[in-house]
């Protein structure tokens, strides 16, 4: 019980299309049509999410939705939210933020989100340092490691400047970005 606990202990909430946007391949396809750079960027959320069983949501902006979609759906297992007219996917993010405190994780680039999101406790991760997670998990999956994967996984041990100690928010951050 304790394990299941902490495995589901922390949500991800992922600005959708600030991560699709970051991404070289799935900008690709969001150019040529929006819906297909949300399903590859939801397929690869679920590929991830078999390796980490964290709690997920991606809020994508409702001006770009489906027509006559729900606010809310789940797929494989993945909160699908898109704001209402009206609303940014960043309001949306901030409240949800609000509601989950420390236990959140932010996936976005855009300072505003991340801003927002440290100020109310929560973990953030940038986009693209994400997308190279779940590019790891897309080739465990495979079986066979790329070379970006083992590039990520590579640890320097050389020092980069003088000696000092990351501040108490920066650590946790860094703990917390960890179980990723």
């Amino acid at each position: 019980m304790i394990r299941v606990l902490s495995a589901m202990g922390m949500h991800i909430i992922i600005d959708g299309y600030n991560l699709v946007r970051q991404s070289k391949e799935l900008s690709r396809l969001d150019r040529t049509d929006i819906a297909r750079g949300r399903e590859a960027l939801i397929e690869r959320l679920a590929i991830y999410r078999r390796f980490k069983p964290h709690r997920m949501t991606v809020v994508f902006d409702g001006i770009g939705a489906p027509a006559l979609s729900p606010g809310r759906d789940r797929i494989k297992g993945i909160e699908i939210v898109f704001s209402r007219d009206g609303q940014s996917a960043d309001a949306v993010i901030g409240r949800m933020v609000r509601q989950e405190g420390a236990s959140a994780l932010v996936v976005s680039s855009d300072l505003a989100v991340v801003r927002n999101a440290q100020a109310c406790g929560a973990a953030v991760i940038e986009s693209t340092d994400f997308e190279g997670r779940m590019a790891m998990a897309g080739a465990l999956e495979a079986g066979e490691p790329t070379e970006e994967s083992l590039r990520a996984r590579r640890i320097s041990t050389r020092k980069k400047g003088e000696g000092r100690r990351l501040s108490k928010r920066l650590r946790q951050n860094q703990r917390r970005t960890a179980k990723l």
